[in-house]
């Protein structure tokens, strides 16, 4: 397979801690797949509709709670129902040997308890997404982007340059605003309350969200979403999680036309996240009509700021994190050495402060 495999890595119900589902993570990454993570305490419906966005081949799922007969039924109709009925689903965790084959039959895929070598694991998975690779190609149809799993499959055609998904329709004005900044920043959270803001204010968002993939194995972990993701299912957030499959500048491949992609099925607010970034990653500026540069307390001075390089090409500025010490002093070293009217904003990602006038801010941007 040209395009590494995709898995969904989900942890489903109140099981306190996930040290063995991050282990199976790193694995899965470390054999060169693209592991989408999507954090504790998640349910059977917001696990099938990320897997639907994120178009993975495989979804994964970590239980120990003892709830495998009553939850794993409900993950595999979620898939029916949603469109995405040939979903290879498998399960980990403590499931006792008289479960494995009830659960087979019930539409689970594979099982496989804390015993189960990770080469058996890796090899399953590859299987399953072979197995669900070819069948999608024999079936190869046009999506319809004016559909969740339809959009999510034109995005994966559009990766694999495929001819048949043709030209990208003509869109409604919309606006793109990339996010960037050092690694630690806050982006992924900042962006998750930005957009959780702008569905309050009926906007339809979409999220690009890019993390680094390895230069060894060219697997990833595509860990954004969890930040990222409401309680529950909601049509008109959008969020695909990309590795940068090596393209420099803090992008992934067919970045500028996968926005495009998502403004033509309705989405008015387009939010790009891009690897933690040096500066000189500015390649999000020939993509994205604004660009803000998150930075934190204490993370330059005017010298910094004065740089060439990310700096430049920033639209606005968010001094993220700002109920930290030190961030009036950020504020005005940054305000001091920008010889223009640039706007600064002070936000608290995790209080939710701060993020109203960013929204303002976007709404006369969009008109």
């Amino acid at each position: 397979m040209d395009r590494p495999i995709r898995v969904l890595v989900s942890k489903i119900g109140l099981d306190g801690h996930d040290r063995g589902a991050k282990l199976i993570v790193r694995n899965l990454r470390d054999a060169g797949m693209e592991v989408i993570y999507t954090g504790l305490f998640q349910t059977p419906a917001t696990t099938v509709f990320s897997a639907l966005q994120e178009d993975v081949d495989v979804l994964g799922v970590s239980l120990l709670s003892a709830a495998h007969i009553t939850i794993m039924p409900e993950v595999v109709r979620l898939c029916r129902e949603t469109g995405i009925p040939d979903m290879p689903v498998i399960v980990g965790g403590i499931i006792p040997e008289q479960d494995h084959k009830p659960l087979r039959e019930l539409g689970v895929a594979d099982v496989f308890t804390p015993g189960t070598p990770m080469a058996k694991i890796i090899e399953a998975v590859r299987d399953l997404a072979a197995k669900r690779r070819a069948k999608r190609q024999k079936e190869a149809a046009k999506p319809d982007i004016n559909t969740t799993p339809g959009l999510a499959h034109a995005i994966t055609m559009l990766l694999d340059d495929n001819i048949a998904l043709g030209p990208i329709p003509e869109a409604a004005p919309s606006l793109c605003v990339g996010v960037t900044g050092a690694p630690g920043v806050g982006k992924s959270t900042f962006i998750g309350g930005l957009a959780k803001n702008l569905r309050a204010r009926k906007h339809k968002v979409a999220v690009i969200a890019v993390d680094p993939s390895s230069p060894l194995t060219g697997g990833s972990l595509l860990g954004d979403r969890l930040r990222m993701m409401p309680p529950e299912p909601d049509d008109g957030l959008f969020v695909r999680s990309l590795s940068s499959s090596g393209e420099s500048g803090g992008l992934a491949p067919k970045t500028n036309q996968i926005t495009k992609l998502l403004a033509a099925a309705g989405f008015k607010m387009i939010l790009i996240e891009t690897v933690g970034a040096g500066q000189n990653d500015v390649a999000v500026r020939d993509v994205a009509q604004q660009v803000l540069l998150l930075l934190m307390p204490g993370t330059g001075d005017s010298i910094q700021f004065t740089k060439a390089g990310v700096v430049e090409i920033a639209t606005g500025f968010v001094i993220n994190k700002a109920d930290l010490p030190g961030a009036d002093k950020t504020i005005k070293d940054l305000r001091d050495s920008l010889e223009d009217q640039r706007p600064v904003w002070a936000v608290s990602s995790l209080r939710g402060e701060g993020l109203d006038p960013l929204c303002e801010w976007m709404e006369k941007e969009l008109h």
